[in-house]
């Protein structure tokens, strides 16, 4: 479960450490839902490799102007990762596009905006 943003990360966002994503459509359904805001770490995978199990916002690899998010499910040597929506009915995931290069990985969501 995502937790809700407190004042620490609000303040993060205040201070622009933090970038507010708005999601739609329905492939993280049930954790977030369309229309929800999510608070996001730009610098989170700066100096880390995502794990498994984080929730990232990308850029869809086919789409250059589109963002996603989607959860980690396994990370390569090089830093490369797999990803998947939480409804595999409704994800465009990496099962259709393959792998996302940490170059391609946004930022690491922290918490559902308030």
């Amino acid at each position: 479960m995502l937790p809700t943003s407190n004042y620490r990360e609000l303040l993060l966002w205040l201070f622009r450490l933090r970038q507010r994503f708005s999601v739609t459509g329905n492939s993280m359904f049930p954790i977030l839902e369309a229309g929800e805001e999510v608070l996001v770490d730009t610098n989170a995978y700066h100096r880390f490799l995502p794990e498994i199990g984080d929730l990232i916002v990308a850029w869809h690899p086919q789409q250059p102007n589109l963002r996603i998010i989607k959860r980690v499910v396994k990370v390569d040597d090089n830093g490369n990762c797999f990803l998947m929506g939480e409804n595999s009915l409704e994800s465009d995931d990496s099962r259709s596009f393959g792998l996302v290069s940490l170059q391609g990985i946004i930022g690491k969501v922290t918490s559902k905006f308030l």
